[in-house]
């Protein structure tokens, strides 16, 4: 794919959706660092369901330590994988209390220190929380950029730096976002809705069905 047509790509989907931002519900970087811990195999409206409940009464990494592990679990206890997941909040808790003045760090080698945050994770982190122009290629963003062919790669970290090196800087800071909704809502797996995609026509996808 040619960089003519990727500008054109983010050109239309920015149309489409002038600001586009993450489903998760927050307000503040821990907010959004909680949510997204909580969301691995989980759906945005489940943990949104969680946090609604957690929030106002544990928001910040103190008032998480002091709820304490069971009732922390018992908060979001519907979410698929609760006691790991209170776990691993905690253990990240108590680092940012003990090390980070009780602020979720900004930079990545020290989000990727805390327990249960991954590359993608911290790049949604930096990205969303921070302003950074960062890229989490999760299986939606993977699934758009290898059919779409915007940035083929045979794992995430490929095609991760590809669409950091060939998305237009003009509209690297929400392309995260366009990626994951554009695949969450119209490319999506199993039935890409082609026909009623925006970039239907500047898509390198074989296989097109027009579904709308």
């Amino acid at each position: 794919m040619n960089a003519q047509k990727r500008h054109e790509i983010f050109k239309r989907l920015r149309e489409h959706n002038p600001e586009p931002t993450t489903e998760l519900h927050w307000s503040t970087p821990f907010e959004l660092l909680t949510a997204v811990l909580l969301s691995a195999q989980a759906t945005d409206v489940g943990v949104n369901k969680a946090t609604a409940r957690l929030f106002p009464v544990a928001n910040t990494p103190q008032a998480v330590l002091d709820l304490g592990i069971n009732s922390l679990k018992e908060h979001i206890r519907t979410i698929g994988l609760y006691n790991t997941k209170a776990e691993n909040l905690m253990k990240t808790c108590h680092i940012l209390v003990e090390q980070h003045d009780g602020e979720v760090p900004r930079t990545r080698p020290a989000l990727e220190a805390l327990p249960g945050v991954g590359r993608k994770t911290a790049n949604v982190i930096l990205n969303t929380a921070f302003g950074e122009p960062t890229i989490a290629v999760d299986t939606h963003i993977f699934r758009v950029s290898n059919r779409t062919g915007l940035a083929k790669g045979k794992d995430v970290v490929e095609v991760e730096n590809k669409l950091l090196r060939h998305v237009p800087t003009e509209f690297l800071q929400d392309a995260h976002h366009w990626l994951i909704l554009h695949g969450r809502y119209t490319c999506v797996a199993r039935k890409p809705r082609c026909g009623s995609c925006v970039i239907e026509d500047l898509c390198e996808f074989k296989g097109k069905v027009d579904i709308a």
